[in-house]
C-alpha cells in the first residue's frame, strides 16, 4: 500500500507529520496530488484553540481547505476530468438532498462535509479525493497559488452578491484581512464608485490600495464620520462589534449591510434604532454558493490579482510556522503550503 504525508493537528499547537495510505477516489470522485494550500483564519483558531464556536476538534485533524492540485486518478463515472488536470477545490460538498441544497442554498447544507472543519479531513496533505462536480479546472493562466486562493475570493464574491453592490455604490470595508482585501477587489470590479477600507493595523493599508481601495483609514469608530458618511453598502469583514456599530452609524438610507468576518463572540448586540431609522438591510454571509466560476473569471481576466495577496511558502513540515507566522510578522497577509516540498 503506497503512502504519502499529511501535516496533522494533533493537540493546541502541535502538528506532526504522518504518513497515511494513498487514499482511493470512488464513484465521481477524483484523486488531487495537491500543489497549494492558502492558510486561512479558521486554520489558525483550529490550531491555536483547538476550536471555533460549536467545532471542536476532538481527535486529530488535518488542517487547511483553501486548495488545488493536479488530477492524478479517476474513480467510477468521472467523465468531465482527465489525468493530469489542474483544478481548484471548492472544499465543501453539500448533502444534496436536504431543503437548503435543492432550494439552492447548498452553504447551508446541515450536513455538509467541508475540509479542514472537524470531523473532517483537509488538505495539508499530499493527495486527497474529491467530489468531481466540486473541482474546477484550472486556466494555465492562473498559478497554482491562484488557485488555492480562489476559496477565499469566493468569500468576496459572495459578500458582494449579497449586498447587491452597483455600478456607482460607495462601499466601506470594515477590515483589511485576506477576505476584506478580496472584498475591496471585488467591490471594485463590480463598478463601485469609492471603496473605502478601514484595519486597526497600518501595514495592511497599502496592500488594500493595491486591491482595489479608492481610500484608507487607518481607524475604526467616529473617526469614519469624517470620511466615510452616507455609504451605500457596507461589508464587515473584521469579526470585531465595534467595527460594525461603526459601519452602520456611516450608512445612508436605504443602505445594504453584510456581515462576513466572524466574532468570537455568539451573541453581539446591534444598534437596532440604526438600523431601523435608515431601513438598512442587515445580513449575513456563510461561505458561499455556486461562486466558484464567477471568482475564477475574475482572476484569469486580471482583474484581480491574487499571487499579490500572498507573502509566504511553506512545506508540509513547515505547516505549524505558516500557521503562526502571523503573530509575528503584521505584514504577512496569506501564506501558502506547497505539500509537494520544503520550502523555507
Amino acid at each position: 500500500m503506497m503512502t504519502a504525508e499529511v501535516a496533522v493537528l494533533v493537540a493546541p499547537g502541535t502538528i506532526v507529520l504522518e504518513e497515511r495510505p494513498i487514499p482511493v477516489p470512488g464513484l465521481g470522485q477524483v484523486l488531487i496530488e495537491v500543489s497549494a494550500v492558502g492558510v486561512c483564519g479558521s486554520d489558525i483558531h483550529y490550531f491555536s484553540d483547538g476550536r471555533i464556536g460549536d467545532f471542536v476538534v476532538e481527535a486529530p485533524l488535518v488542517l487547511g481547505h483553501e486548495a488545488a492540485g493536479v488530477v492524478r486518478g479517476l474513480g467510477v463515472g468521472v467523465r468531465g476530468l482527465e489525468v493530469g488536470q489542474r483544478v481548484a477545490m471548492e472544499p465543501g460538498i453539500p448533502c444534496k438532498r436536504c431543503r437548503a441544497c435543492r432550494t439552492g442554498h447548498y452553504n447551508l447544507c446541515p450536513d455538509v462535509r467541508f475540509f479542514a472543519t472537524p470531523p473532517i479531513d483537509g488538505t495539508f496533505a499530499r493527495f486527497v479525493v474529491h467530489e468531481e462536480d466540486f473541482c474546477y479546472p484550472l486556466p494555465d493562466n492562473l498559478s497554482d497559488d491562484a488557485g488555492a486562493l480562489l476559496e477565499p475570493l469566493s468569500v468576496g464574491v459572495w459578500a458582494a452578491w449579497k449586498a447587491r453592490i452597483a455600478v456607482g455604490d460607495r462601499v466601506l470595508i470594515t477590515g483589511a484581512g485576506p477576505i476584506g482585501l478580496l472584498a475591496a477587489a471585488v467591490a471594485r470590479s463590480t463598478g463601485a464608485r469609492e471603496v473605502v477600507v478601514t484595519d486597526v493595523r497600518e501595514a495592511r493599508l497599502a496592500l488594500a490600495l493595491q486591491m482595489g481601495a479608492t481610500s484608507v483609514v487607518a481607524a475604526s469608530g467616529d473617526e469614519l464620520l469624517e470620511v466615510a458618511d452616507q455609504v451605500d453598502v457596507l461589508l464587515e469583514c473584521s469579526g470585531s462589534p465595534d467595527a460594525l456599530e461603526a459601519g452602520l452609524r456611516v450608512l445612508g438610507p436605504a443602505a445594504r449591510a453584510v456581515v462576513v468576518g466572524m466574532s468570537p463572540d455568539p451573541r453581539v448586540p446591534v444598534a437596532l434604532a440604526l438600523v431601523q431609522r435608515q431601513e438598512v438591510e442587515l445580513t449575513g454571509t456563510f461561505r458561499y454558493a455556486n461562486t466558484y466560476p464567477t471568482a475564477m473569471a475574475l482572476a484569469s481576466s486580471g482583474a484581480i490579482h491574487l499571487d499579490d495577496l500572498v507573502t509566504g511558502h511553506y512545506g508540509l513540515a513547515q505547516v505549524a510556522e505558516a500557521l503562526s507566522v502571523g503573530r509575528r510578522d503584521p505584514l504577512a497577509v496569506k501564506p501558502v503550503v506547497l505539500p509537494g516540498r520544503d520550502t523555507a
